[in-house]
């Protein structure tokens, strides 16, 4: 499969952002990763029946994460955002080119990783980053409150573009299954991340662990198109 060619970028690297206890607790994690950078292929991915299902692309296996396109129909729900204002999720997705992601703010390996990287992401864009919605969705409702989203929030310098939305455990199981991203438990979490240009259009999903400097090129792709 087509690798792209990686231009060098000053971008550093998101497991800098963890403290030493989450890195050594990584443990798994961090080999994952590092077996995902050097371009190994994500055989989980290959052996999901359910997702075949959703995509209807070939996947492209790029450094460190698998790219396909995919059509997902967003459940019609009411999330809860960081203020605890109660929101349409359609809504949220409408208007604007998206990066979304699902977190939960107890997580100790993984979303540490995603949410330094959609940092990253949110300060390259730089005023460009007013044009674009980033979403990050709790997978543990239960204990993800609007004020634990606000803090975590805080955590990784959020701007009003970057929305952490949860809500109840039903209506967020709803979007996890609609997006193919539930796995029944949260530790079983899996690194992933969507983008799409707007309402009507098809969804990029890269699994794994995409950089900052991926997810900007991804972005940049479907902005042009």
């Amino acid at each position: 499969m087509d690798k792209h060619d990686h231009a060098p970028t000053d971008f550093a690297s998101p497991f800098a952002a963890l403290p030493v206890p989450a890195r050594i607790k990584c443990g798994a994690i961090g080999m994952l990763a590092l077996a995902l950078s050097l371009g190994a292929p994500l055989l989980a991915l290959a052996q999901d029946p359910h997702h075949e299902h959703h995509h209807h692309a070939m996947p492209s296996t790029q450094d460190g994460y698998v790219r396909t396109q995919a059509s997902y129909t967003i459940p019609d729900v009411g999330l809860l955002d960081a203020d605890g204002i109660r929101v349409s999720l359609s809504n949220e997705l409408d208007g604007k080119p998206v990066i979304l992601n699902f977190i939960f703010t107890s997580c100790g390996a993984i979303c540490p990783v995603m949410s330094a990287t959609f940092s990253q992401v949110q300060t390259a864009l730089g005023p460009e980053r007013d044009t674009v919605r980033m979403v990050s969705i709790s997978i543990d409702p239960e204990q993800d409150t609007p004020a634990a989203l606000k803090a975590y929030a805080g955590k990784y310098g959020a701007g009003p573009q970057w929305q952490m939305l949860t809500g109840s455990l039903d209506d967020s199981i709803a979007v996890q299954r609609a997006f193919d991203v539930y796995r029944g438990d949260k530790m079983n979490h899996q690194p992933a991340t969507f983008l799409r240009a707007g309402p009507g259009q098809p969804w990029v999903r890269l699994d794994g662990f995409a950089s900052a400097a991926d997810i900007l090129r991804e972005y940049r792709k479907l902005a042009a198109n």
